[in-house]
């Protein structure tokens, strides 16, 4: 993950439904690499690399949390899902609800 490049982090499920259809909940972060730490660049990266495709199903409880990524790397956009307990706590607390 390069420092230009531009990363979203939509958190969806729970039991408020958030960011699912007809939700009026949104809880997303749109970051730069150069806003993230060694740590959490690495742990994007590892992530993506895991995933090469368009996604995977990720795996939640009832009212477990999911996380839709986004990564625009040279003007390319690729995207997985991912449970809750494969994204890191750091990244996971920079996500911030809003009401839509």
């Amino acid at each position: 993950m390069d420092s230009e490049d531009q990363l979203e982090i939509e958190k969806l499920g729970g039991l408020a439904g958030i960011g699912l259809p007809g939700s009026r909940i949104r809880s997303r972060v749109l970051l730069v690499g150069s806003e993230l730490s060694a740590d959490e660049r690495k742990s994007i990266a590892t992530l993506f690399k895991a995933d090469p495709g368009a996604g995977r199903p990720a795996p939640a409880g009832s009212d477990g949390f999911r996380f839709r990524i986004s990564l625009d790397h040279e003007g390319v956009r690729r995207e997985i899902e991912v449970g809750e307990r494969e994204l890191i706590e750091s990244l996971q607390t920079r996500v911030h609800d809003e009401l839509i």
